[in-house]
C-alpha cells in the first residue's frame, strides 16, 4: 500500500510540473529598422512590433539604448499568447550625421531573454552646402 501511495504521489507531482512548462516567446517582425536618409529635425519615432507566440503572457521588464540620444518606450502591460506588441523608439535628429544604435530587450521569453534591436540611417542638414558637392560654377568664375 505505501508502494501504491508512492507511486501516485511521484506521478502527481511530475504532472504538476509538466503542467508548468508554459512559456512566453517573442518574434519581432524585423530586429532593424533602417531610417535611410532623414532630414534634420524629421519626426525620430519607429515602432519594433513583435508577437507572443508563446503559450504564457509575455512580460518586457526592460528596454535599454546604447546612449541618451534613442529614448526606447516598453509596453507597460504583459503580452498575453497570441497577441502582438510594441516597442517605440524616438531617435533625436537633431544631430548631423550616420547613426547606429542598439536597443536591448529583456523579457521573460524562453530561449531568448536579451533581444538585440538596432536602428540606423543618417540625418543631413539640408540648410548647409557641403563643400563636396560640385557646384555650377568653379571659384575663379564666380
Amino acid at each position: 500500500m505505501k508502494n501504491l501511495v508512492a507511486i501516485l504521489f511521484v506521478g502527481l507531482l511530475s504532472l504538476g510540473l509538466t503542467a508548468q512548462e508554459k512559456v512566453a516567446k517573442i518574434e519581432f517582425k524585423t530586429d532593424v529598422i533602417d531610417y535611410g536618409t532623414i532630414e534634420k529635425g524629421a519626426d525620430g519615432e519607429r515602432v519594433f512590433e513583435f508577437t507572443n507566440t508563446g503559450d504564457a503572457p509575455l512580460v518586457i521588464s526592460k528596454v535599454k539604448s546604447t546612449c541618451g540620444c534613442t529614448v526606447p518606450k516598453k509596453p507597460e502591460k504583459p503580452i498575453l499568447p497570441g497577441e502582438t506588441g510594441e516597442i517605440v523608439v524616438k531617435y533625436d535628429t537633431k544631430r548631423v550625421n550616420p547613426f547606429r544604435k542598439t536597443i536591448t530587450v529583456t523579457s521573460n521569453a524562453q530561449g531568448n531573454e536579451t533581444v538585440a534591436l538596432m536602428i540606423k540611417g543618417k540625418v543631413v542638414d539640408p540648410s548647409k552646402e557641403s563643400p563636396l558637392e560640385k557646384k555650377s560654377k568653379s571659384v575663379m568664375e564666380q
